[in-house]
């Protein structure tokens, strides 16, 4: 909604040194969203000033016409002399007033104007268009003022409004009175407490005869409707400057002084209009809802299929307008119409809205029906309207047609005097809410400590108590409020869950990945890039009532995909090596789950409606899930570099257990989506018994396809939740004075065998003395056969109350190598 800050203080008395900076910031402290102050004409400068055209001589010779022309500027040029101009425009004659550019000026653009010869004379200047002028789109010549507008001389600035602030206000959807200079002007009156003259309240009209025929067949569609008659209207009337002037700078294209009129009237009052010609009319208007098959052919030339929902405006011959939204091109008016029906009505905004999105057709009609419009409007907008068109065009007003159903207005509300001020946290002096509701429009009865409310008109919005407190507290300042921060409970932190989250989250960006957020929602095309079975757990996936996405109506199983897609779009834009992490729920439909009730927004639900509430949420576990792609290791002066595998998303899960501080067991495993041959089961110690919460290693290639991912991508996901049940309690590490211990050992087993089991058996075999091991090559060749392998451990041993001996270092030594025979069939490399 743009606002001319001059077109505003007709209506309210602005003090006169409020600059337009000042008043948006005023505007945007009450809430309504000032997005720009816009400085129309700040790149206009120099002298521009009105003319008299004295004489013109045509110039031949040359290929288009032109004209010399001297011009009377009065002593704007500083001599007194008639400035002699050359101009190609055609649409003046001599003793018209004009708007002359003098040398020195400089207009929209950086067009600078300076006298200089042409077609054999000297020009002085310049005898400017709208256009020209950024006034308004306007390609029929340059500017005739009509006579007696100013004398030869004065300036143009003012008379013209060349320069002009103008507000840009976003207009939330539960301000719809602020779609109009009448609504906009109320805020500003109330924010400095200065006088509001409502534009609304004009004279009154003389009416002539009954109006146009009309009803209403469904009241729910429509509960006002209004019909003005204007008889012989000339239609070559011009709009007047001053109208076409706000009418573009409130961003509306100058068309015909009748069109014009109604858009001003809706710009002003914020109630849209529509102009019939009577004569394209056959019978009486019916306000009714669309029948099967029905068609219009609305001003924008398309031909429309009707909906049963739409609502419209129809007579004899079927619809004529989609009501509240676009009129049908059968009844426009167009340059011969001089006799005029003006409709006005109060539409249903749900119904509008419907009908805006159904067709695409989306209006500053539509706009402000959608939001609510001021249901007493019509009669007042309408004879408004008559009045400009009488008073500009000529013509008699006609008759009147009023159909109100006299549907009830709302209960007032009743509220407490203190109710406002409880809720801010501020002492109001007594006596605020009752002046500051009545500053927008209510009607306030004082009954004690109580007030009884009855909103106006123009504020559907205002249904409640806690409604009516938000304009006391926004009119008397947001800012007022004090800030008192919510003091944290003594002796509480972090729960275990955040501080394992928070543990997790830094592991992983230590090791250098990413963290990332997607959206929880994922589509069949997800899970079948995924491979997933069809009897797979993961696809069944709770449905979206209201997707965002059609191809996305899943809420997520695996935290796989939106990694997977995310990787993808950082690859496809020159980022090949990359490690990425998520932490996040996803959510499993419990069996035999119901439906979510929908409970009552007027009260708070019971006991059971919170039962079956709880029994309708999904369970709802936290994983954690990480991918790579490309070098784990970047190459350079210091070496090689090392692409990312299958072992660096195993060691990506075994960071998340260092983290909590649990133990993390690796056992080879076959699961969509990873490579059957490099797939991990990932298992932790719960209660004493072992429990899989993961799977990491290398995807499988149909997923990399499917993807778009570069070929050996890995990933890893692990369940949060039973990695916080296996958590102990976070003992600080004993640290021994006594020197380390440092023994060698080369395995050779069957390839088959995972180097975690023979790790595993060495831990056991090693006993208390085992400090660490370390796996540091694997090795494959024709020395240790084919179908084996050898895998080479550093063993680390240390004693807490002594220095050990090379005997007891064998020995725990040999003990492990033992116990690793005995599980795995692990033979000394010799």
């Amino acid at each position: 909604m743009r606002v001319p800050v001059s077109w505003l203080r007709e209506y309210v008395d602005l003090p006169t040194e409020v600059t337009a900076r000042e008043l948006a910031a005023k505007l945007i402290a009450a809430g309504l969203e000032v997005e720009t102050v816009e400085e129309v004409g700040a790149d206009i400068s120099g002298p521009i000033v009105v003319g008299r055209v004295l004489e013109i001589e045509e110039l031949t010779g040359f290929k288009k016409p032109i004209r010399h022309c001297r011009v009377d500027v009065g002593a704007a040029n500083g001599s007194g002399e008639p400035q002699n101009i050359i101009c190609g425009a055609r649409n003046f004659s001599e003793g018209d007033l004009v708007v002359v550019s003098l040398p020195g000026a400089e207009l929209p653009g950086g067009f600078k104007i300076g006298a200089r010869k042409t077609y054999g004379r000297m020009s002085e200047g310049m005898i400017c268009s709208a256009s020209e002028l950024n006034l308004w789109e306007d390609h029929a010549g340059i500017i005739v003022l009509p006579e007696g507008t100013a004398e030869p001389g004065t300036d143009a600035f003012e008379l013209l409004g060349l320069r002009e602030d103008v507000l840009d206000i976003a207009v939330t959807p539960d301000r719809g009175y602020a779609l109009s200079l009448r609504g906009v002007a109320r805020e500003a009156a109330a924010l400095y407490e200065v006088d509001f003259r409502d534009p609304a309240e004009a004279e009154p009209i003389e009416e002539n005869g009954e109006g146009y025929p009309a009803e209403i067949a469904d009241i729910d569609a429509c509960d006002r409707f209004v019909l003005r008659e204007v008889s012989g209207f000339d239609s070559d009337a011009p709009t007047p400057m001053w109208m076409k002037r706000r009418l573009a700078l409130a961003g509306m294209r100058p068309v015909s002084l009748a069109v014009d009129v109604t858009n001003y009237v809706m710009w002003e009052l914020g109630q849209p209009l529509h102009a019939f010609d009577r004569t394209k009319l056959s019978g009486g208007i019916v306000v009714r809802r669309a029948e099967a098959g029905e068609r219009l052919e609305t001003l924008d030339h398309v031909v429309r299929d009707l909906d049963p929902d739409d609502i419209v405006i129809s007579d004899a011959s079927g619809p004529i307008s989609l009501a509240g939204t676009m009129g049908g091109l059968d009844s426009e008016i167009d340059d011969a119409s001089t006799e005029l029906v003006i409709e006005a009505a109060h539409f249903s905004a749900p119904n509008v809205a419907r009908m805006a999105r159904r067709h695409n057709l989306h209006s500053e009609a539509s706009r402000r029906f959608e939001r609510g419009v001021d249901r007493e409007l019509p009669l007042r907008a309408s004879a408004r309207a008559v009045e400009l068109l009488t008073r500009l065009g000529g013509g008699r007003p006609g008759g009147l047609t009023s159909v109100d159903p006299k549907v009830p207005g709302p209960a007032p509300i009743v509220i407490a005097e203190r109710h406002a001020a409880r809720i801010a946290g501020v002492d109001y002096p007594e006596g605020t809410a009752a002046r500051r509701l009545r500053q927008i429009g209510c009607e306030v009865v004082e009954e004690g400590d109580t007030l009884r409310v009855s909103p106006p008109s123009w504020r559907p919005d205002l249904t409640d108590p806690n409604d009516l407190a938000e304009e006391v507290i926004r009119y008397e300042g947001y800012e007022n409020i004090p800030s008192i921060p919510p003091r944290a409970p003594v002796g509480r932190g972090l729960s275990p869950g955040q501080r394992l989250r928070r543990a997790v989250g830094r592991a992983l960006a230590g090791a250098g990945f990413t963290e990332v957020l997607s959206y929880p929602f994922v589509g069949e095309r997800d899970l079948d890039g995924l491979q997933v079975e069809a009897d797979d757990a993961r696809r069944d996936a709770l449905r979206l009532a209201n997707p965002l996405n059609d191809d996305e109506p899943f809420l997520r199983t695996t935290l796989l995909p939106g990694l997977l897609k995310t990787l993808v779009r950082n690859v496809g834009r020159g980022f090949p090596d990359v490690a990425l992490f998520e932490m996040g729920l996803v959510y499993l439909p419990k069996e035999g789950m119901p439906a979510a009730p929908l409970p009552g927004v007027d009260r708070a639900p019971t006991a059971e409606e919170l039962a079956e509430l709880e029994a309708a949420i999904p369970h709802q576990p936290r994983r954690v899930a990480a991918v790579l792609a490309g070098d784990r290791e970047p190459a350079g002066w210091w070496g090689q570099g090392r692409a990312a595998t299958w072992a660096d998303a195993i060691e990506a899960a075994r960071e998340v257990g260092r983290a909590a501080g649990v133990e993390i067991t690796v056992r080879p495993g076959r699961y969509a989506p990873w490579h059957p041959g490099r797939c991990a089961e990932l298992y932790v110690t719960v209660d004493g018994g072992e429990v899989l919460v993961g799977h990491a290693g290398e995807l499988h290639p149909r997923v990399t396809k499917a993807y778009g991912l570069p070929a050996r991508t890995a990933a890893m996901e692990v369940d949060l939740d039973p990695v916080e049940r296996a958590r102990e309690a976070v003992r600080a590490p004993e640290v021994s004075t006594y020197p380390v211990a440092t023994q060698d050992v080369a395995l050779v087993v069957e390839t088959s065998v995972p180097a975690g089991e023979v790790e595993a058996a060495l831990r056991e075999g090693a006993g208390e003395l085992l400090e660490d091991v370390r796996l540091f090559d694997v090795y494959t060749g024709e020395q240790v056969g084919e179908g084996r392998k050898s895998l080479a451990y550093s063993l680390r041993f240390r004693a807490g109350d002594r220095t050990l001996t090379a005997e007891e270092a064998t020995a725990a030594r040999d003990a492990a190598v033992a116990v690793a025979a005995e599980r795995v069939g692990a033979v000394l490399r010799g």
